[in-house]
């Protein structure tokens, strides 16, 4: 009988043991797939999309409210909204267009919060030139000694300029070109149509360029 029983175990396949895969070995996909599963997100995995994402909320935060001492904490809030309303997001892939959209919506919340209108951001909207576009660059959060009266000059303008620009237009232009997004992404998370979009970013640029002309023609 003995014999018997041992075949008959010996006769089943022997499944090998799944293998473990750590949460910093994740895809950003799998990852938020694992963040969505249970009733609240796994803490770990929750970490680990902090991990590799903070630094876009800190990049957005600063370009919209360079001069806001909070946005730290602007930025807890932020994943705090993520942390909660997480599996609502049906699309994972679609997750940094539905952060970006939870950033912008805070900013503007905070904007009536304080009822007053954000500071300037910096920007690297192309400008243009008698052969064609060029880029401006990012200014680094604490100039160098050698950055000349000139270039600190163009900035203090660029800035000014960029104040005087209506909100919704700084935000697209934030998202378009400090963020890099496809302007169908922009119209989704501003619910603006993809034409208004389009309009909102050309008269921005067109606005900057206008009030800098000294500058470009140098």
């Amino acid at each position: 009988m003995s014999d018997s029983l041992s075949a008959s175990w010996s006769a089943v396949p022997a499944k090998a043991p799944a293998k473990s895969v750590s949460i910093n070995q994740l895809s950003n996909y799998d990852l938020l797939l694992r963040c969505q599963t249970g009733f609240r997100p796994d803490r770990t995995a929750f970490a680990e999309l902090i991990r590799r994402y903070q630094s876009h909320v800190d990049k957005v935060l600063y370009h919209l409210a360079p001069d806001w001492t909070d946005r730290a904490d602007l930025a807890q809030e932020v994943w705090i909204r993520v942390y909660r309303h997480l599996k609502r997001l049906q699309e994972p892939n679609k997750f940094r267009g539905w952060l970006s959209r939870i950033i912008t919506n805070l900013f503007y919340d905070e904007l009536r919060k304080r009822k007053r209108v954000s500071p300037p951001l910096s920007l690297d909207a192309p400008r243009m030139v008698a052969d064609g576009e060029m880029e401006w660059e990012i200014p680094a959060d604490k100039p160098g000694p050698d950055e000349d009266l000139v270039t600190r000059e163009f900035y203090d303008q660029l800035r000014e300029a960029i104040a005087d620009l209506p909100e919704v237009f700084r935000t697209t232009i934030v998202l378009r070109e400090i963020e890099g997004m496809a302007y169908e992404e922009i119209a989704d998370i501003t619910g603006a149509s993809l034409g208004t979009v389009k309009s909102r970013i050309a008269r921005a640029r067109q606005r900057l360029q206008q009030q800098l002309q000294n500058y470009l023609n140098e």
